[in-house]
């Protein structure tokens, strides 16, 4: 562990020593987080491939997220930044606050021209940033306010992995008294107001150090002051001890604030859980949430999600692409590695959906993998799922060139998930359903229950005890989260 820390510091010093004074060495890599590019590349990208977000109905202006080590709360972080990732986002806007330092009156932004990570270089928009400190001359350069500054640093590498390409404006809040924070939101509004294809970011943990149950209890106190998104009832409507139940208050009062001036105008908590559930000690926990500020569509239209549902979403034309989009992109991975170009004219294939690639070898399941949320063109996650159906499903190897002409492909396009109350409005054959649990998770297609004949208890029972390994009665004891959808079947064999 010593060796491996001091080779880390090493490639450190080396960056130091070509970037000389205009960038900034990150001080919390090989501590808070892997050091090694290899080992945090593959942790984000596992913590952002597993955040299923719902449906985000218009345009992310603000977003929430934890500064935790990411052992803890990374898995949270991703959700937001999910939110975006399938967005034009030019700059990320971070802000957050100092821990260590009380630095009256101030509020610091980065003014080096990167800040360097195990990733690589993040560049810095020094457009903003100079644009955020001629505002008011409580706005700084302060490096001391980034030195050791998890609220900051622990955001920057999910920025780098998620919004690739990104530019950084780094803001990290010395005063949070109501003063500072109303100004910092002012400021937000005036400079970003003109700008396009950016997001802010608030960074701050929930309630610190209390039992697992009493801090549950804190925090879904404080996500209902969030989520009337009023950034006063939220300020003043807490506890005396704010940072009790949110130390980052002054951060995510200057996003929200700054949110609604640009036109957000509705909260969409994205998740929630705190250390006792990603650790399992529970004497003493640390909520974490992720959540997004959001502007409805013009004209009150869902962006990225289709209206339609169920059966009849696509005629035979339709489905018949999809179905080539997957024969061939498999048969192209196999054969150079790499993934098919596609392009399509039809509309409708265009559409931000989920799906789920199904391989069959003579009647026999070789692969099935899917991605429930709707985060991208139905066509690419049709290309994307038959990729990783055939060659990342765990209970099965690799299929190979030779066997392709021997696989039926079948695709299962999804509806928006949605949650029910009362299990007895799951209807056997037309609903798939996914169960949650804490951590633990199972999801079965609409077809699964056809194709078993099994009644709407076997189902359940099987789902929740096989695949999501929590209790086989957890679905009708209220002691799991129930979503339901539905999905348009079809494949090579019609």
């Amino acid at each position: 562990m010593i060796k491996r820390i001091t080779l880390v510091l090493a490639c450190f010093v080396i960056i130091a020593v070509c970037c000389a004074a205009w960038a900034k060495i990150a001080d919390l890599a090989g501590l808070w987080y892997p050091g090694s590019p290899k080992e945090l590349r593959s942790e984000l990208d596992g913590y952002l491939r597993d955040a299923e977000v719902g449906k985000i109905e218009g345009e992310v202006i603000g977003l929430v997220a934890p500064h935790a080590g990411y052992r803890y709360s990374g898995a949270i972080a991703a959700y937001a930044y999910k939110a975006v990732m399938t967005a034009k986002v030019d700059t990320i806007v971070i802000v957050g606050f100092t821990h260590r330092r009380y630095l009256p009156g101030r509020i610091a932004v980065f003014t080096d021209k990167s800040f360097v990570t195990p990733l690589g270089e993040a560049p810095i928009d020094m457009d903003i940033s100079k644009k955020l400190i001629a505002y008011d001359r409580r706005i700084q350069e302060l490096p001391e306010a980034f030195k050791d500054e998890n609220s900051v640093e622990m955001q920057i590498p999910l920025a780098q992995e998620a919004i690739k390409g990104s530019r950084m404006v780094l803001i990290s809040i010395g005063d949070q008294r109501i003063e500072n924070c109303r100004l910092l939101a002012d400021a937000l509004y005036d400079v970003l107001k003109d700008e396009k294809d950016f997001v802010m970011l608030a960074s701050t943990d929930m309630c610190h150090y209390l039992p697992y149950d009493a801090a549950v209890k804190k925090d879904k106190e404080t996500i209902a002051l969030i989520e009337k998104f009023d950034p006063d009832a939220l300020y003043f409507g807490s506890l005396k001890k704010r940072h009790e139940l949110m130390c980052g208050y002054g951060a995510v009062y200057a996003v929200m604030s700054a949110s609604k001036k640009l036109g957000a105008d509705k909260v969409q908590v994205l998740k929630y859980a705190n250390s006792g559930d990603t650790s399992g000690m529970k004497d003493k926990v640390v909520g974490y949430m992720s959540a997004a500020f959001i502007k409805a569509a013009a004209g009150g239209t869902e962006q990225g999600v289709t209206k339609k549902e169920g059966q009849g979403m696509f005629d035979q034309k339709q489905k018949k692409e999809l179905l080539k989009i997957a024969r061939d992109t498999i048969a192209h991975y196999l054969a150079t590695g790499e993934r098919l170009d596609v392009e399509v004219d039809d509309e409708a294939l265009k559409q931000d959906m989920g799906a789920f690639v199904t391989l069959h070898e003579h009647g026999q399941l070789r692969g099935c993998i899917g991605h429930m949320a709707a985060t991208g063109p139905l066509y690419l996650t049709v290309r994307d799922m038959a990729i990783a159906a055939a060659t990342e499903d765990p209970r099965f190897p690799r299929v190979t060139a030779d066997e392709l002409d021997d696989i039926d492909i079948e695709i299962s396009a999804l509806s928006p998930m949605r949650e029910i109350d009362d299990y007895n409005e799951i209807e056997v054959g037309k609903h798939g359903v996914m169960v949650r649990m804490g951590w633990n998770s199972g999801v079965y297609l609409p077809q699964v229950a056809t194709e078993t004949g099994w009644s709407r208890d076997e189902f359940m029972n099987s789902l929740c005890a096989h695949k999501a390994g929590i209790p086989a009665d957890a679905w009708k004891t209220g002691g799991c989260e129930i979503y339901v959808f539905t999905a348009e079947v079809f494949g090579e064999k019609e």
